[in-house]
C-alpha cells in the first residue's frame, strides 16, 4: 500500500505533434498541465478551467478538445497535436499563415486554440460557409478581435483551397 502522501501514477504513451512521447501521470492529472509543465509546451493556454472559452484547444486524434478538462491518462494511445506542431521546418501552416495575413490576432492569447479548431474545422469541411465557420468557433472566446479577421481569414483560406 502507497504512503498516504504517494499518489498512484499511470503511465501513458502518446503521438504528440508527430513523435512518440510518455509520461508518468497522476490519475487527476489535466492534459494541459502535463503538456506545459512536462514536454514544456506553452503555447496551449489556460484560462477558464471550465471548457468554456477555448484557449486550452488541442487536437486529439484531428478532433478539437478542452485540454483544461481532459485527464492525461485519456490521452493514452492517441495522437495530440498542440500549436507547437503545426509550423514543419519553419514554415508556417496555412491556417497560421492566414491568420496573420489578415491580421486575425491582437493579443494572441486565444490564437493557439483558435488556429486548432480551425484546422480541425477545414479538414472535415474545406470550404465551409461563413455560418459554419461561426458555429464552429463558438467554443473560442476572443476578447480582442470582434472576430471579424478571424472570420476573413478563414473563409480566404477556404476560397484558395478552392483553387
Amino acid at each position: 500500500m502507497p504512503a498516504m502522501n504517494e499518489h498512484p501514477v499511470i503511465e501513458i504513451a502518446l503521438k504528440l505533434n508527430g513523435e512518440a512521447a510518455s509520461a508518468s501521470v497522476e490519475p487527476r492529472e489535466l492534459l494541459i498541465d502535463v503538456l506545459r509543465n512536462r514536454f514544456g509546451l506553452t503555447g496551449t493556454k489556460r484560462s477558464c478551467d471550465v471548457e468554456v472559452c477555448g484557449a486550452c484547444t488541442v487536437l486529439v486524434d484531428g478532433l478539437p478538445v478542452s485540454s483544461c478538462t481532459t485527464l492525461a491518462a485519456d490521452a493514452d494511445g492517441h495522437e495530440v497535436l498542440t500549436i507547437e506542431g503545426l509550423s514543419k521546418d519553419g514554415e508556417l501552416d496555412p491556417v497560421q499563415r492566414a491568420f496573420v495575413e489578415h491580421g486575425a490576432m491582437q493579443c494572441g492569447y486565444c490564437t493557439p486554440g483558435m488556429v486548432l479548431a480551425v484546422k480541425s474545422l477545414l479538414a472535415v469541411e474545406p470550404h465551409p460557409s461563413e455560418e459554419t465557420v461561426r458555429h464552429y468557433l463558438r467554443g473560442n472566446i476572443c476578447r480582442c478581435t470582434g472576430y471579424v479577421k478571424i472570420i476573413e481569414a478563414v473563409m480566404d483560406l477556404a476560397r484558395r483551397k478552392e483553387k
